[in-house]
């Protein structure tokens, strides 16, 4: 059902349609009321062949899970899915006033953020494309899968030492620190005591090695063979939605994320947000969960308005 051809009036729309999104509007659903899920089809987790850690998915395809839940939440009569992207926002005494690419309006009382974030990555040659495979940001959610032998961390960012002293428990880790990521005794030290060694010649390039295996090529020529490259990447909002409905942010570790309180308010009224552009904390579980706060809450300020 499209969004023309649907009421144009829904108690909660819900943009992103991915963990976070497709768990809120679960919730709303299952109140009975009339929630719009716009999906513009580019998850985060879209270049990640598997995901782990997520109870009783541990191992399946991102996408399969998440066509599953749609499937799921689409035979709750009250719910409509639109595959498109949300351009333009207007907030109003009425509620809110969606305009999508396709050039249909949509207006609910209430809105859902699900929108996600981008990864902006190193641009370093052979690394992008890799990403989501044997590049990676999270040993909980792959580190098992390539743990045994020598791993990677490319230091992007303060949190990088904390990173390679955690992915230790996964195997031995290579730091690579060039002269623009200052060390201090202290953190040397630290990572010393977990084995850690530092790499302090830069890194020009990555490529495959045999095997699977891939190679990180340094400037002075040298090759480092790593079954995987962990990185902590600096993280965008996917959509400029919250800044345009002017949502307050705060400096996550990675990137801003929207500011929201313990019930996945943002600091516009009648505006919930969850998931990755939500949280420092990146996690299917956790986007779900806040997803389910999202949703609950955002029934509960129509069910009962303050």
């Amino acid at each position: 059902m499209s969004v023309a051809a649907a009421p144009n009036r829904h108690d909660v729309i819900v943009v992103g349609g991915s963990f976070a999104g497709l768990s809120a509007a679960m919730q709303i659903a299952r109140a009975r009321r009339r929630v719009l899920v716009v999906d513009a089809g580019r998850p985060r987790n879209r270049f990640a062949a598997h995901s782990h850690g997520f109870l009783g998915q541990d191992g399946r395809i991102p996408q399969a899970i998440t066509r599953i839940g749609r499937e799921q939440l689409l035979a709750y009569p009250t719910v409509t899915f639109e595959h498109d992207e949300v351009v333009a926002a207007q907030s109003t005494d009425a509620g809110f006033f969606l305009t999508l690419a396709s050039g249909a309006r949509a207006h609910a009382a209430r809105l859902v953020l699900a929108t996600g974030v981008e990864d902006d990555l190193p641009t370093i040659p052979g690394l992008g494309e890799r990403w989501g495979r044997t590049v990676l940001h999270c040993p909980y959610c792959h580190g098992y899968e390539v743990a045994g032998s020598t791993l990677g961390v490319l230091a992007t960012m303060p949190g990088s030492v904390h990173q390679a002293l955690l992915v230790a428990d996964w195997g031995e880790v290579v730091l690579f620190a060039d002269a623009s990521f200052a060390l201090d005794d202290a953190q040397r030290s630290a990572l010393a005591t977990r084995g850690v060694r530092i790499e302090a010649v830069p890194v020009l390039a990555m490529t495959t090695a045999v095997d699977g295996y891939e190679t990180i090529v340094l400037a002075d020529g040298r090759e480092v063979t790593l079954s995987a490259l962990f990185v902590a990447t600096r993280t965008r909002p996917s959509s400029a939605l919250a800044e345009l409905l002017g949502c307050a942010f705060d400096d996550g570790p990675q990137g801003p994320v929207i500011r929201v309180d313990a019930k996945q308010a943002t600091t516009v009224a009648g505006v919930f947000a969850a998931g990755d552009a939500a949280s420092a904390m990146s996690n299917a579980t956790l986007a779900s969960a806040g997803g389910v706060l999202a949703g609950v809450f955002a029934h509960q300020s129509l069910a009962i308005p303050v």
